[in-house]
């Protein structure tokens, strides 16, 4: 399984100019040998640029993608590392949802397509991440 961050299915979704060609062709790539999947947070994330449920949920059976819903585990792990993104002096609140979405990752063992790699490889030391640049 790779999961896939919402950035990227921002991009594809609304045809970003900039990242949209490089979005489309990691999903590509990824679903030749692997299943695609969200957790609930980026589903969350996602929903904000429609006005249905059935549009998101018709959107991701477009794309092939699965809803995978995050084990206890996960959610541990990203409260753990979200603690640890705040006593290092994190000050942002809006941060957490990055933590679910790693958390949940690293504890399925499965590669993440992001954009926004530097805060997932600080907390999240040896996740696999597929993305265009080392930030």
């Amino acid at each position: 399984m790779i999961f896939v961050d919402t950035n990227v299915l921002i991009d594809v979704s609304s045809n970003d100019p900039a990242w949209a060609d490089w979005s489309q062709e990691q999903l590509d790539l990824a679903a030749r040998n692997e299943d695609l999947a969200i957790n609930e947070i980026v589903y969350a994330e996602l929903s904000v640029g429609y006005t249905t449920p059935d549009q998101v949920d018709r959107l991701l059976i477009s794309m092939n993608i699965a809803v995978d819903p995050t084990p206890k585990r996960a959610l541990f792990l990203a409260g753990k590392a979200f603690q640890h993104y705040r006593r290092a002096g994190g000050t942002r609140t809006g941060v957490l949802a990055d933590f679910f979405i790693g958390a949940h990752a690293v504890i399925a063992d499965a590669a993440l397509i992001t954009r926004d790699a530097r805060r997932y490889r600080i907390y999240f030391p040896g996740i696999d991440l597929v993305t265009p640049i080392v930030n």
